[in-house]
């Protein structure tokens, strides 16, 4: 099952596409007036996207939701979307606000108008963009950097134990395990977060088990699932492959790694845009490079702290050659790969990723010249073994060989004065100072990953922007409450969509005194309209598993509303508040 997912995964990113799907087309077009009612909404992109539950959203010219199908891609066309619409359309504008998953994972959305018959007399509102939801892309983002560096400590320590043979491995058990549990569990985390995530909804929608079949179905989600197979079969493996020789281990390492890598490349930038296929096999080099380079760092920073006999020459040098051939190839793959995300000089200042990049690029270069220092103190070290070496091979050359002496250099303590324990301390110093720019360089490469390469956007613009058209937005409004006792204080925050006459959702999340998430028995609310006597109408909220919401709360009439909110705290303490709402058309 596992090799086979992550063949799917690789096949499925041979395709070529461009990073960040735009909209290429739409049917009915942006701003067209048709003479009868369309039967669908065709959507083309310039790649292959993934489908939500909720990709499309279409709004009546009285800014009601009009019910529809669910979205399929069409026959044989994976970048492009429709979905069927009802036949009993009337005359007059309608919205589309469409929300879809690029081929790189992130999600991206836009909205667009066509009328039919002919448009209506009123404007359309004011777009607002569906973004993602702050907590979740917080948490998300996050989940995302401590996988990187859970990898690159994982990766970069086995390489380190395996291929620069410490004699003392002792303490590069911790980092193993540590980078192991937090890629494991940040891993799981994504995949739990990735429905909400994509739909640009609170984290607590996480806890929907009916999300997880489509999550899985999609290309990112099929590549968390098979990194937490890796992570699993790995760990059932390693008692196995303890007793195996060393090249064993170290082939079955290998093939390990390069699974884990290809988790990466399937579901990022280099699965979208041009050369798909060199982009992916770069980007497995580049990341077991970094991983390598950096997690080996911290790997030799720990053997020169913690080991109970400091690392010989040879262990370092060693260290140094892979350091060395892990900067050749990242500075190959890496030029690669900026030149495949920028497209021209310009955008390095030009454009977010280029300006982001270019952080890179001068961190990396402070990170070389610690290494070249690094280096240097590597070399100093190199010369008392040297001269031990060559002492006994002198003095035999002009008559029989003396009695062995004691003084030699391997056997000094660690913390011996002399030229040695200099070089080793200033060695530490300058690993520790490459392992702290290392870690700032992973952070910049997470949103790297995160942000649209300069290529694509220049693409984007090409094609139509359809994003000014008029969505019916979402309100938000945050409500406080106080019901006088200890710790029943918070706030409500509470988001309906359309917020306008009709149809719409409610949801509602409480927060604590100190702004942590919190749970309550029950929480109402219910709406009235004073000036035409209408109400109190119950929004009908049900407890979500950590949330409150409904899709069926339907206000009838526009006007200033007055919402009242109750907050039960516990079986006898609860608090009501008013708040005046505006329900538009």
């Amino acid at each position: 099952m596992l090799l086979g997912t992550l063949l799917v995964l690789l096949l499925a990113g041979a395709a070529p596409a461009s990073a960040h799907a735009a909209l290429r087309a739409s049917d009915p077009e942006d701003g067209s007036v048709v003479r009868t009612a369309p039967t669908h909404v065709t959507l083309t992109f310039t790649e292959s996207v993934g489908l939500l539950e909720d990709s499309f959203r279409i709004y009546g010219p009285d800014n009601r939701r009009v019910h529809m199908e669910e979205p399929e891609h069409a026959a044989g066309a994976a970048d492009t979307a429709r979905a069927a619409l009802p036949r009993d359309l009337d005359e007059g504008t309608y919205t589309v606000a469409w929300r879809v998953v690029s081929a790189d994972s992130h999600p991206v959305s836009g909205a667009f108008t066509f009328s039919i018959g002919k448009p209506s007399p009123t404007p359309p509102a004011a777009p607002q963009d569906h973004a993602e939801h702050p907590v979740t892309k917080s948490l998300y983002d996050t989940g995302r950097y401590l996988a990187y560096i859970a990898a690159a400590l994982l990766i970069g320590t086995a390489a380190f134990a395996a291929l620069c043979r410490p004699p003392d491995t002792g303490p590069l058990r911790a980092p193993l395990l540590f980078g192991w549990w937090t890629l494991l569990v940040t891993t799981a985390g994504l995949l739990v977060l990735r429905a909400p995530y994509e739909k640009g909804a609170s984290p607590w929608t996480a806890l929907d088990v009916s999300t997880f079949p489509d999550t899985l179905s999609g290309r990112p989600g099929m590549a968390l699932l098979a990194r937490v197979l890796l992570l699993l079969t790995a760990a059932l493996l390693l008692p196995v492959l303890r007793h195996r020789t060393l090249r064993t281990r170290v082939t079955a390492g290998a093939a390990f790694a390069v699974a884990l890598a290809l988790t990466w490349a399937s579901a990022e930038h280099a699965s979208a845009g041009i050369q798909v296929p060199v982009a992916m096999t770069s980007s497995v080099l580049h990341l077991l490079a970094t991983a390598a380079w950096l997690g080996g760092l911290t790997a030799l920073l720990l053997t020169l702290h913690r080991a109970k006999t400091p690392p010989p020459y040879d262990t370092v040098a060693r260290f140094s050659r892979l350091a060395f051939t892990s900067v050749t190839v990242l500075v190959l793959t890496g030029a690669y790969q900026s030149w495949r995300g920028l497209g021209s000089w310009s955008a390095l200042t030009g454009t977010a990723y280029g300006r982001t990049l270019a952080v890179k690029l001068a961190a990396t270069a402070f990170l070389l010249l610690a290494a070249a220092l690094s280096r240097r103190w590597t070399a100093l070290l190199a010369r008392p073994a040297v001269a031990e070496e060559r002492v006994p091979a002198l003095v035999g050359a002009s008559g029989p060989p003396p009695e062995p002496r004691t003084t030699h250099v391997t056997t000094a303590p660690p913390e011996a004065v002399g030229p040695e324990a200099v070089h080793r301390r200033a060695l530490r110093r300058s690993v520790l100072a490459e392992v702290v720019v290392a870690v700032a360089v992973l952070l910049i490469t997470t949103v790297l990953t995160g942000t649209l390469p300069s290529r694509a956007e220049a693409e984007a613009a090409k094609a139509p922007a359809p994003q000014v058209a008029g969505l019916p937005g979402a309100q938000a409004l945050t409500v406080p409450y106080d019901t006088g006792t200890p710790g029943g204080s918070g706030t409500v925050q509470l988001t309906m969509d359309p917020g306008r006459v009709g149809e719409n959702g409610l949801q509602a999340v409480v927060f604590g005194p100190q702004g942590a998430l919190s749970s309550v028995p029950e929480i109402r609310v219910t709406f009235t309209l004073p000036s035409k006597d209408v109400g109190p109408i119950d929004a009908g909220l049900t407890d979500r598993g950590g949330y409150w919401a409904t899709n069926d709360l339907t206000l009838p009439l526009e006007g200033a509303w007055t919402m009242k909110l109750t907050v039960r705290v516990s079986d006898i303490d609860q608090v009501t508040v008013e708040r005046g709402v505006r329900i538009g058309r």
